[in-house]
Protein backbone atom coordinates (compact mmCIF):
# COMPACT_ATOMS: atom_id res chain seq x y z
CA UNK A 1 0.00 0.00 0.00
CA UNK A 2 1.24 3.11 -1.15
CA UNK A 3 1.96 6.07 1.70
CA UNK A 4 -0.37 8.68 1.88
CA UNK A 5 0.46 11.94 0.58
CA UNK A 6 -0.07 15.11 2.25
CA UNK A 7 -1.05 17.61 -0.53
CA UNK A 8 -0.82 21.85 0.39
CA UNK A 9 -1.37 24.82 -1.46
CA UNK A 10 1.33 26.60 -2.21
CA UNK A 11 1.57 29.30 -0.03
CA UNK A 12 0.68 26.59 2.93
CA UNK A 13 3.91 24.69 1.88
CA UNK A 14 5.66 28.40 1.88
CA UNK A 15 5.22 28.85 5.75
CA UNK A 16 5.59 25.65 6.53
CA UNK A 17 8.99 25.77 4.84
CA UNK A 18 9.72 28.56 6.96
CA UNK A 19 8.61 27.29 9.85
CA UNK A 20 10.90 24.84 9.44
CA UNK A 21 13.80 26.87 8.31
CA UNK A 22 13.09 28.94 11.84
CA UNK A 23 13.54 25.93 14.42
CA UNK A 24 16.68 24.90 12.58
CA UNK A 25 17.88 28.17 12.72
CA UNK A 26 16.92 28.52 16.57
CA UNK A 27 18.23 25.24 17.29
CA UNK A 28 21.57 26.36 15.63
CA UNK A 29 21.41 29.49 17.58
CA UNK A 30 21.15 27.71 21.03
CA UNK A 31 23.91 25.47 20.13
CA UNK A 32 21.91 22.30 20.35
CA UNK A 33 23.08 19.30 18.10
CA UNK A 34 20.33 17.77 16.21
CA UNK A 35 21.27 14.42 18.53
CA UNK A 36 20.52 16.34 21.42
CA UNK A 37 17.35 17.97 19.88
CA UNK A 38 16.06 14.18 19.17
CA UNK A 39 16.57 12.67 22.55
CA UNK A 40 14.70 16.08 24.32
CA UNK A 41 12.34 16.06 22.28
CA UNK A 42 11.75 11.85 21.67
CA UNK A 43 11.70 11.75 18.13
CA UNK A 44 14.11 10.12 15.33
CA UNK A 45 16.49 11.99 13.48
CA UNK A 46 14.59 11.64 10.15
CA UNK A 47 11.75 13.71 11.86
CA UNK A 48 13.87 16.60 12.65
CA UNK A 49 15.00 16.87 8.97
CA UNK A 50 11.85 16.74 7.86
CA UNK A 51 10.62 19.40 10.50
CA UNK A 52 13.04 21.27 9.56
CA UNK A 53 12.38 20.87 5.83
CA UNK A 54 8.80 21.96 6.41
CA UNK A 55 7.51 18.57 5.54
CA UNK A 56 3.91 18.24 5.60
CA UNK A 57 3.73 15.01 6.64
CA UNK A 58 5.13 15.27 10.15
CA UNK A 59 2.13 15.15 13.28
CA UNK A 60 1.55 18.60 15.07
CA UNK A 61 2.89 17.09 18.12
CA UNK A 62 6.31 16.56 16.64
CA UNK A 63 6.18 20.31 15.86
CA UNK A 64 5.12 21.08 19.16
CA UNK A 65 7.68 18.93 20.91
CA UNK A 66 10.36 20.58 19.09
CA UNK A 67 9.10 24.12 19.84
CA UNK A 68 9.03 22.49 23.65
CA UNK A 69 12.33 22.33 23.38
CA UNK A 70 13.25 25.50 21.50
CA UNK A 71 11.17 27.25 24.60
CA UNK A 72 8.83 28.52 21.85
CA UNK A 73 6.23 26.27 22.66
CA UNK A 74 4.31 29.44 23.63
CA UNK A 75 4.12 30.79 20.12
CA UNK A 76 1.97 28.82 18.72
CA UNK A 77 -0.93 30.49 21.11
CA UNK A 78 -0.81 33.35 19.07
CA UNK A 79 -1.57 31.35 15.85
CA UNK A 80 -5.55 32.90 14.98
CA UNK A 81 -5.52 34.69 17.88
CA UNK A 82 -6.66 37.99 15.97
CA UNK A 83 -9.17 36.77 13.70
CA UNK A 84 -10.37 40.12 12.23
CA UNK A 85 -11.86 38.27 9.05
CA UNK A 86 -14.03 36.21 11.64
CA UNK A 87 -14.43 38.64 13.57
CA UNK A 88 -15.82 40.49 11.04
CA UNK A 89 -17.75 37.78 9.36
CA UNK A 90 -19.21 36.52 12.64
CA UNK A 91 -20.52 40.34 13.10
CA UNK A 92 -22.27 40.75 9.55
CA UNK A 93 -24.81 37.88 11.05
CA UNK A 94 -25.17 39.00 14.18
CA UNK A 95 -28.90 40.43 14.57
CA UNK A 96 -29.43 43.79 14.18
CA UNK A 97 -30.95 45.77 17.46
CA UNK A 98 -34.10 47.44 17.07
CA UNK A 99 -34.37 50.53 18.92
CA UNK A 100 -38.00 51.73 20.32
Amino acid sequence: MKPKRTLLLPKAARSLAILGQNVKLARIRRRITAAMMCERAGISHATLTAIEQGRPSVSMAGYMSVLFCLNLHNDIEKVALDDELGRELQDLRLPKRVVL
